[in-house]
């Protein structure tokens, strides 16, 4: 089973947006657990959420370069870049004290190694719950 990101060394790793307008920092191990969604806008996106504490994100650029959208429950903030629509973090609704980066989105230069274990967001209230701890300090 894979070691829990919370029980490894932390690092600071760099992401953001394809065009380069959105830049943020997140302190997370060098070694990945991620999680890969199934329900309709992780599908869309193949978003592979990597969640941490909102003290481990920090967004280096204005965020008036940010796009909001909300569905469904409105619970979640899906940021997208207003130039390039990517959509590189957000505050998802099984975190609301959290964030998700989307680990495709980090620089690859520091990342060890990803684990990524599939979610079932096609069922999301069955299973939101095996999602709570990862915000977690």
């Amino acid at each position: 089973m894979a070691e829990n990101n919370s029980e490894q060394e932390l690092i600071t790793h760099q992401g953001g947006c394809h065009c380069g307008k959105i830049k943020w920092q997140v302190q997370a191990p060098a070694n990945l657990h991620t999680h890969t969604c199934n329900c309709s806008i992780c599908e869309i996106h193949h978003y592979q959420h990597l969640i941490v504490p909102k003290d481990r994100f920090h967004l280096l650029t204005d965020a008036q370069e940010l796009s909001e959208y909300r569905f469904g429950s409105g619970h979640a903030k899906h940021y997208f870049c207003k130039t390039c629509g990517t959509k590189s973090f957000y505050i998802p609704r099984s975190n609301p004290d959290g964030v998700s980066v989307h680990a495709r989105c980090l620089n690859p230069a520091s990342v060890l190694s990803i684990t990524d274990t599939p979610f079932d967001g096609q069922n999301w209230e069955k299973n939101a719950a095996s999602l709570a701890h990862l915000s977690k300090v």
